[in-house]
């Protein structure tokens, strides 16, 4: 009996995973679930209320460009590449985006080239459906018509420490006999890190008007369950488990958003930091701390 009710399940196991197969043939149809979502950190509100809060030293939110924010850690996997973001400097223009400060493009100027080098020639128009009817029908390059940055903002991914933290538990409790039912519970816990650092300079002097370094713990977590019995010659094995880990990609866009909102504050009139960061952010907690020990 036992035997039949085995087999019959491995039946239907079989069965279910045919009939969830997509149909199609040879062109079956893509399984499609979650819908595009935005896609904010813990910090994107913060640098939202700068923009609303409009205290810009000097009036008018100066002009900002991104450079290089390289990975610099050197941790690279053999078969899936670069262990973190090489997205970084795009996570930042993101950033300074929210923060509702003006952004000139000079981490890739492809397009504005070619189109530069068009125009020299007087090959670029703006009504290109117009050429040969007009001899003055090309756009025009005029002095100053690019705009110039205040600062720009570059840095690097700088840590990716694995496994600075960790613990966990394994229990093993059944029969004894070889041929009785035991069961197997395992969990565990690790913590990585991730950090950058970044700097703001002053496009003119080449002066950096401030650096900062911001790290976030990556924590993952797994658990497992497992049921082994034998009767006469039946056996069985179950087994269940489930694990689940920060993205390490996410971290690095939440470090850079912490980055460039702390490098923001510092040109914006006092008191941003006190008025935007989330309540539960250490690092704004023990500034406040700091400061009103010294006021008092």
């Amino acid at each position: 009996m036992r035997r039949a009710a085995i087999t019959g399940i491995a039946l239907g196991l079989v069965a279910g995973a045919a009939t969830a197969e997509p149909s199609g043939g040879m062109n079956p149809g893509a399984i499609r679930g979650a819908p595009a979502t935005a896609n904010p950190s813990p910090y994107s509100a913060a640098l939202t209320c700068l923009s609303r809060r409009g205290g810009w030293i000097g009036g008018a939110p100066p002009r900002i460009a991104v450079g290089r924010i390289s990975d610099m850690t050197g941790r690279v996997d053999l078969q899936t590449g670069a262990r973190v973001s090489q997205g970084a400097a795009l996570f930042a223009i993101t950033a300074l985006a929210r923060s509702g400060a003006p952004v000139v493009e000079r981490l890739d100027n492809t397009v504005a080239e070619i189109e530069l080098n068009y125009a020299r020639q007087h090959l670029l128009s703006d009504a290109p459906e117009r050429a040969g009817q007009d001899p003055d029908n090309f756009r025009p390059i005029h002095v100053g018509q690019v705009a110039g940055s205040r600062y720009y903002l570059v840095g690097g991914v700088t840590e990716l420490n694995y496994n600075i933290a960790s613990n966990g538990v394994n229990v093993q409790a059944g029969d004894v006999s070889t041929t009785g039912l035991r069961g197997l519970g395992q969990a565990s816990r690790y913590v990585m890190n991730v950090a950058v650092d970044l700097r703001l300079v002053d496009t003119r002097s080449q002066e950096v008007v401030n650096s900062v370094s911001f790290q976030k713990q990556v924590v993952g977590v797994d658990r497992s369950l497992g049921l082994t019995g034998t009767q006469g010659s039946v056996g069985g094995v179950a087994t269940a488990g489930g694990g689940a880990m920060e993205p390490v990609q996410a971290a690095v866009r939440t470090v850079v958003e912490r980055g460039v909102f702390e490098l923001l504050a510092g040109i914006q009139t006092p008191g941003a930091k006190a008025t935007c960061l989330p309540a539960d952010d250490p690092v704004g907690v023990q500034t406040y701390a700091i400061a009103a020990g010294a006021a008092s």
